[in-house]
């Protein structure tokens, strides 16, 4: 196999073998600590702009299947693994891991010493990298000049309205990168889901008539989509609403609160979440390079409903006063443990205790 490099913005240089695209990719470096689900990763558009260091040994060993895109395509700008399967088995798959990276043009490198590499990132942080066939000169200085983009989420949004209609709740879904597995587990439910560009305005969301607003995941900075703040500001204090990791970060974002970037974030689906009111610790599925600053919490009429354990990061918010909460985490999964899906059964309550409380004829 032809010879592939991972350059750190630190110096750090570590050598592997090719396998997918050869196209040389500059982007930040994590590492995401499940033990599978790396075709929902791969594609789950808030990896977008990342190279994913896969902290399992051995990726692809059930190959790529029909069933499990969280996107058309992937979403990660590179893979790093410990070991790639060369003879995936599973009764669903369509191909292996490598093919589907050629075929979708995702570059990767294979036999990197990824526990090296994952002990560098939580000790210095996560950090810009270069993965290529060659170093050159010009590499180091490519890096160091490197910017991640500002408006991945304009880039990951859909760019028309679509609905996934029924006959039950109708909910207005802002789409800052969308998981389709959020659409699947309301569909399960029987909603009636319309979906809306990122940059959509308050009044045109509430021209549908929607019952209830969710503000989905989505890939970056979250003070890069400001832009949201006014519509959220509008929506909240007329609909039910709930978001979802970015969307949670532009719901506090939305109500007064500060978002922070972490050392090197939440990726896996591992981590334990408790619920502060309910006496309940969940598993969850998480993909956060931000969060919530609590201190930024005292001025605002933001409560923390869920905290992770480990670090006490915020991990959840309620509007006081209001049918509006967040969650950072994933209820959905996909991948990941189904621990928390009853928050989506939460929201609709929400939804039809404010039906209750405003007369239809007012």
């Amino acid at each position: 196999m032809k010879k592939r490099y991972l350059i750190l913005e630190n110096g750090s240089v570590y050598e592997g073998e090719a396998f997918g695209s050869n196209v040389d990719v500059i982007a930040e470096l994590v590492f995401n600590t499940g033990m599978s689900g790396y075709q929902e990763s791969i594609t789950d558009l808030s990896y977008r702009g990342e190279i994913i260091v896969f902290t399992y040994p051995l990726i692809g060993n059930y190959g790529i299947n029909r069933d499990d895109f969280e996107s058309l395509k992937p979403a990660a700008s590179a893979i790093v693994v410990h070991e790639i399967a060369r003879r995936p088995s599973n009764w669903r798959q369509t191909m292996n891991l490598e093919t589907w990276a050629e075929r979708t043009n995702m570059p990767g490198i294979t036999g990197v010493d990824t526990r090296a590499l994952t002990r560098e990132l939580r000790n210095q942080g996560v950090m810009k990298a270069a993965l290529v066939n060659e170093i050159t000169e010009d590499v180091f200085d490519k890096l160091k000049n490197f910017a991640p983009s500002t408006s991945m989420v304009a880039e990951a949004t859909t760019k028309t309205q679509y609905q996934n209609p029924t006959d039950g709740v109708s909910i207005a879904l802002i789409d800052f990168g969308l998981k389709n597995s959020i659409l699947r587990s309301l569909a399960k439910r029987g909603v009636n889901v319309m979906v809306f560009p990122a940059n959509v305005d308050a009044q045109t969301i509430l021209s549908a008539n929607p019952d209830g607003i969710l503000l989905s995941n989505g890939p970056g900075n979250p003070q890069d989509v400001a832009y949201a703040i006014p519509t959220i500001q509008t929506l909240q204090e007329q609909l039910p609403l709930m978001g979802i990791c970015l969307g949670h970060q532009l719901f506090a974002l939305a109500n007064g609160a500060e978002t922070y970037k972490m050392k090197f974030g939440h990726r896996g689906f591992n981590h334990a979440v408790r619920h502060m009111s309910h006496d309940r610790l969940d598993f969850t599925s998480q993909n956060h390079g931000y969060a919530v600053s609590r201190d930024s919490l005292a001025k605002t009429e933001l409560v923390v409903t869920h905290e992770e354990i480990n670090d006490h990061t915020v991990e959840g918010l309620r509007l006081q006063g209001h049918h509006a909460f967040s969650v950072q985490f994933h209820p959905d999964a996909a991948p990941g443990p189904h621990d928390a899906e009853y928050l989506f059964d939460d929201f609709l309550n929400m939804i039809a205790d404010a039906k209750k409380e405003t007369p239809q004829n007012a």
